[in-house]
């Protein structure tokens, strides 16, 4: 996310005078275009942003025909976690979803010639709703504009009015919209008084542009302004964040083969690469910060310590693998600055489901390649266990049939395969599968038994 500073007031004099140093903090986010999830992804991650670093005024810069409406909806959401003040600015237009969110706010402001109405639903495609689904919408939408237009004068009836064509709005002998007609207000009729006490109808106020806005708000000189823009990553994150399971199983395949194969090559690179892509696109969707990254490598450590150092201690893979696992959903959870985690809520489900999903395709694809992709070169190397005994090349069991596996102590061979730290030893011309004790041994590498195992040998480098 591109972040782009608008102004950083600087100190003005008035009668000579220096004035106080600015004050209160300001972001504008913009809401742009159709309503969809790059707007959401920004809202969201300029929210929390916001809650972290103590900014006193959220700004929507406002210009939208409107969009989905289960986006509206969770940008409401949203903007009910931020403590401070919240403010639209109908730069241009607010229609149908934009009306909606702008009801969400503490107040609405104007631009000249600003407009803002029309929030009838209707299908993606621009076509009507059936007449019954309709009614049901129509019941929901207007009661969700009650419970977030409490206490704002006459916002509920106005944003209402947008919503249903059958409803009639009047304030004493005022007409403001007929039945059969859905509300549409320009700037001067949505701050137009109405009443007794006198009160806007909807809009507080009409400003020419944003700095004008921000200086009634916060007094010329006594604020700095941060501007937050709609970049590619957004837009790209709404692609990621679909497939993440499948990004999740392709990126565990590729990291588990690179474990079981020489050095550290095209899968380890691969594999990691697609767990980054997974997590850059929870960032930039909103939903975490860094600190699932950093606990991700720590469990990856760990696993590595297992693997390479302690093979057979469990513990440190096992706590790796949780870690890994559990910063995977932490990232794809809405978490909130200063909110406890919410364990009883549905919060956790989409990101359980994700990594659930994403490890069953990987165990799928995994048993695809045992049984579509040919024997030998890396894939008999990848799946040690997978050659039949009396086959050429095949490892020879420790099990059942042929000489005690007790006679290999001590006997010595060659590791036809690299051990990292499993693998394939030679020993008078038969194979077996082998591991060894601490860090990894090349092929062709001189070896001994140290001690056999159930299904395995263990092995050291002959000195």
């Amino acid at each position: 996310m591109a972040t782009v500073l608008l102004s950083a007031i600087s100190l003005r004099a008035a009668d000579g005078e220096a004035q106080p140093a600015p004050t209160k903090k300001v972001v504008v986010i913009p809401i742009r275009e159709q309503i969809a999830k790059p707007e959401l992804f920004i809202l969201r991650r300029g929210l929390k942003e916001a809650i972290e670093q103590n900014v006193d005024t959220i700004v929507l810069d406002m210009e939208t025909p409107g969009g989905e409406l289960d986006v509206t909806f969770e940008m409401l959401k949203a903007l009910e976690k931020f403590p401070g003040k919240t403010v639209t600015y109908i730069n241009r237009e607010a229609i149908s979803a934009g009306a909606l969110i702008s009801a969400g706010t503490d107040e609405i402001y104007f631009a000249p010639g600003g407009v803002i109405g029309a929030a009838a639903p209707v299908l993606s495609s621009g076509g009507e709703i059936d007449e019954t689904m309709r009614h049901k919408i129509v019941s929901y939408l207007k009661a969700r504009v009650r419970s977030i237009s409490e206490g704002k004068g006459y916002r509920a009836d106005v944003i209402s009015s947008m919503i249903d064509v059958d409803s009639e709005f009047k304030i004493g002998e005022h007409l403001i919209k007929a039945k059969g007609e859905l509300l549409s207000l320009t700037a001067q009729e949505a701050t137009k008084s109405y009443g007794d006490p006198a009160q806007p109808l909807l809009g507080v106020g009409i400003e020419e542009n944003l700095t004008d806005l921000l200086d009634r708000l916060h007094g010329a000189g006594n604020y700095t302004v941060r501007q937050l823009e709609v970049t590619w990553s957004e837009k790209l994150a709404q692609y990621l964040t679909s497939i993440t399971p499948l990004l999740l199983g392709l990126g565990m395949v590729c990291l588990f083969i690179e474990f079981k194969t020489p050095g550290f090559g095209f899968f380890g690179v691969a594999g990691l690469s697609l767990l980054a892509v997974i997590f850059f696109g929870q960032f930039a969707a909103g939903l975490s910060g860094h600190e699932p990254v950093i606990f991700f490598l720590l469990g990856a450590l760990l696993l590595a310590v297992e693997v390479f150092f302690f093979p057979g201690m469990m513990i440190p893979a096992v706590v790796g693998a949780a870690l890994m696992l559990g910063s995977l959903v932490w990232s794809m959870t809405d978490l909130w600055p200063g909110e406890p985690i919410p364990l009883s809520s549905g919060a956790l489900v989409r990101p359980l489901v994700n990594v659930v999903t994403g490890v069953a395709l990987a165990v799928v694809i995994f048993l695809a390649i045992l049984k579509f992709l040919p024997r030998g070169g890396l894939w008999g190397n990848m799946v040690l266990d997978a050659a039949v005994a009396g086959e050429p090349g095949g490892v020879r069991p420790l099990t059942g049939g042929g000489s005690s596996p007790s006679a290999l102590l001590g006997e010595t061979g060659v590791a036809v395969t690299g051990l990292f730290p499993s693998g394939q030893v030679e020993i008078n011309g038969r194979r077996y599968e082998a591991r060894v004790a601490i860090g990894h041994v090349d092929a062709g590498v001189p070896v001994r038994v140290t001690r056999v195992e159930q299904f395995s040998l263990k092995v050291e480098v002959v000195s």
